[in-house]
């Protein structure tokens, strides 16, 4: 079987380049704000590439670094500053935080109408109800890739593994409202290699490398690896293990170049969605 590789990177591109016309039609700049909090170096690196995405759409971005030893309290404070700047259309907080943090205050602190990242428990809500506002970036890049390709996933049985608030539980009511019956998996689930083997549709977020086998997946399923990890030799894989994957597979998203570029891409348009809202104009998500 010859596997068709989703080209996360082609579709980002043409998503970003979607929104020129939108950014051009406001009255100023998107606006948009991230705050990193101590020296995690892959933090530093994911930081870097949302802020210099952002400066080439031509927004107004800022990156509010601060020391790992920074209080709860003076990070609340940051986050209110910035929720109260009527030229910052979106905020996010850069996880994971330092120990001695807790991250569900600081996200929920963050102003539901300028939480770009889709993680406030409003947004959440209006999620599962089907009338999504901000839907987290992942996810929502992960239906754009598939909607490029024009995969059908109209009455398919799908599988999520992974059931974070960030990937997982999302993925699953995006694909619910896209028609598929969905099953979630999670570290506890039972025979995982049975559920697979009837799956029409894989999403793989569970943040283990080649966790997922070859062998599990059905032959002709779509495979959407979401997983990023680098393992010792240096190099960068997926949660899925892709090689033995692609000769079951019918389409599958490689690793690095899937769905990691549909993040960031996601993450710029749902800025300017913020700040079509904020400028009372509709907003396409």
């Amino acid at each position: 079987m010859s596997v068709q590789l989703l080209d996360g990177k082609a579709v980002a591109r043409a998503t970003l380049q979607s929104l020129r016309s939108r950014i051009d039609a406001l009255s100023r700049k998107p606006g948009i704000a991230v705050v990193r909090v101590g020296e995690d170096p892959a933090s530093k690196v994911y930081v870097g590439r949302k802020t210099a995405r952002a400066g080439k759409l031509g927004f107004r971005h800022e990156e509010v670094h601060l020391d790992a030893s920074v209080s709860q309290a003076e990070l609340e404070a940051v986050v209110d500053t910035l929720n109260a700047d009527d030229g910052i259309d979106g905020i996010l907080v850069q996880l994971p935080l330092p120990a001695g943090l807790d991250s569900t205050a600081i996200l929920d602190r963050i102003d539901a109408a300028k939480d770009v990242d889709g993680f406030h428990p409003n947004n959440a809500g209006h999620l599962s109800q089907g009338r999504s506002r901000f839907v987290p970036c992942t996810p929502a890049g992960v239906m754009r890739i598939l909607d490029h390709y024009g995969i059908d996933l109209e009455g398919k049985r799908a599988v999520v593994v992974g059931r974070s608030n960030i990937v997982g539980r999302p993925m699953a009511m995006l694909l619910e409202q896209a028609n598929c019956t969905v099953t979630v998996a999670h570290s506890r689930t039972r025979n995982l290699p049975d559920l697979l083997a009837d799956a029409e549709v894989v999403v793989a977020a569970i943040g283990r490398p080649n966790f997922v086998e070859g062998g599990w997946v059905r032959p002709g399923a779509v495979v959407v690896d979401v997983g990023i990890n680098r393992i010792e030799d240096g190099s960068l894989v997926g949660d899925v293990d892709t090689s033995s994957a692609s000769e079951r597979a019918a389409a599958i998203t490689p690793v690095p170049g899937g769905v990691g570029p549909m993040t960031i891409a996601m993450l710029m348009a749902n800025t300017v969605t913020a700040a079509e809202q904020r400028l009372g104009l509709s907003g396409e998500g």
